[in-house]
Formats: C-alpha cells, sequence, structure tokens
C-alpha cells in the first residue's frame, strides 16, 4: 500500500532522519521540520518502506508538498 507524506505547514526542512528504502513502522519519525524556531517531527502514519524522498535538508517547502512516498 503506497502513502505520501505531506507538508502540513509552511517550514524549512530541518533533518532528514530516514533514507531511501529504509523499512519503517507507523509512528516513526521521517523528517523534522523547523517552522518559527519550533521543531515539528513528521511521522508516518502507517508501516512501509521509503521508496521516494521528495526533499532535502533545507529545503523551504509549502503546505500540501509532497515529502516522501511511502509502500
Amino acid at each position: 500500500m503506497a502513502g505520501e507524506i505531506v507538508a502540513e505547514m509552511v517550514a524549512n526542512v530541518w533533518r532528514v532522519v530516514a533514507k531511501e528504502g529504509d523499512t519503517l513502522a507507523a509512528g516513526d519519525t521521517v523528517l523534522i521540520l523547523e517552522s518559527m524556531k519550533m521543531e515539528i517531527p513528521v511521522l508516518t502514519e502507517q508501516a512501509g518502506t521509503l521508496a521516494e524522498l521528495r526533499v532535502r535538508e533545507g529545503d523551504v517547502v509549502q503546505e500540501g508538498t509532497i515529502l516522501a512516498v511511502l509502500q
């Protein structure tokens, strides 16, 4: 089952925690966003393999931007 992980706000990609090919459980941290000096972990909602990471550290993302894809 594929799933997209989407940004819920405008933010900077502060740290990428997972890498493509990693097997993740529901609730695992994929990356950490930074907005208004707050660090916001982006978690998986389902288990799967990280098939595609669409951002890099330092990128600025908009609300609705696809950050990663799980398979």
